[in-house]
């Protein structure tokens, strides 16, 4: 049975808390994170007041190392880097057990992560591991795959469904009145957020809903 988790985390159980720290207006989001047998690599966004500020104080963050700049969209930039190896760290727990991390953002020196765990015994090794290492998390919702507030069965995070049912709502898919920034302003959200959870929320529909499989894994046609 998976389960998803939604936690909060201060900045140093997880990443770049010295950054955070130094530019408390910063906010990060992870795109992605690609992953290898020895090395963490994430993708993220990084855009607020102190987006100008955000590679001087990265430089010298511990948590972090071969930062680059890959793109910018619109107030916003997107970077990789590698996160360093820390048994006491959140990062080391996820990966110890198996888990997913679905979304990651920071802002104020604290962590808001969506997690999804393979079963309840995944789950349970990753509380053990975070206690026995002296981590510090809050967990604020636990629900299964089918968790109908947050269209689990569909794959979605609470969050990716409440922008893609506000975006409706609101009437943004069927009129030119609607913008994406007037969407963000009623969800308290950036536009770039936005745009991303809509991404993926779109992406996570038409894989659970209308179950597409990938080109890459179609069968090959039969002479």
């Amino acid at each position: 049975m998976t389960l998803f988790g939604e936690f909060h985390v201060p900045a140093e159980a997880f990443a770049l808390a010295d950054t955070l720290e130094a530019a408390p207006d910063l906010v990060i989001e992870t795109e992605r994170v690609v992953a290898t047998d020895e090395i963490l690599t994430p993708y993220f966004w990084v855009s607020g007041e102190d987006g100008a500020r955000f590679e001087d104080v990265a430089a010298n963050d511990p948590s972090v190392r071969n930062l680059r700049h890959i793109d910018d969209v619109d107030r916003a930039a997107l970077y990789r880097a590698e996160w360093t190896e820390n048994v006491e760290s959140i990062v080391f727990a996820y990966t110890a057990v198996g888990a997913t991390i679905l979304e990651a953002s920071a802002q104020h020196k604290e962590w808001e992560l969506s997690m999804r765990f393979n079963n309840r015994e995944r789950l349970d090794q990753f509380r053990e591991y975070c206690n026995d290492h002296d981590i510090p998390f809050r967990l604020n919702k636990l629900y299964e795959h089918a968790h109908p507030r947050a269209g689990g069965q569909y794959g979605l995070t609470e969050k990716q469904h409440d922008a893609l049912v506000t975006a409706w709502e609101m009437g943004y898919y069927g009129s030119s009145d609607v913008s994406l920034t007037d969407v963000a302003d009623s969800l308290g959200i950036s536009q770039q957020s936005l745009s991303r959870r809509l991404q993926r929320g779109y992406d996570s529909l038409i894989q659970h809903a209308l179950a597409v499989t990938p080109p890459s894994e179609e069968p090959p046609l039969e002479d």
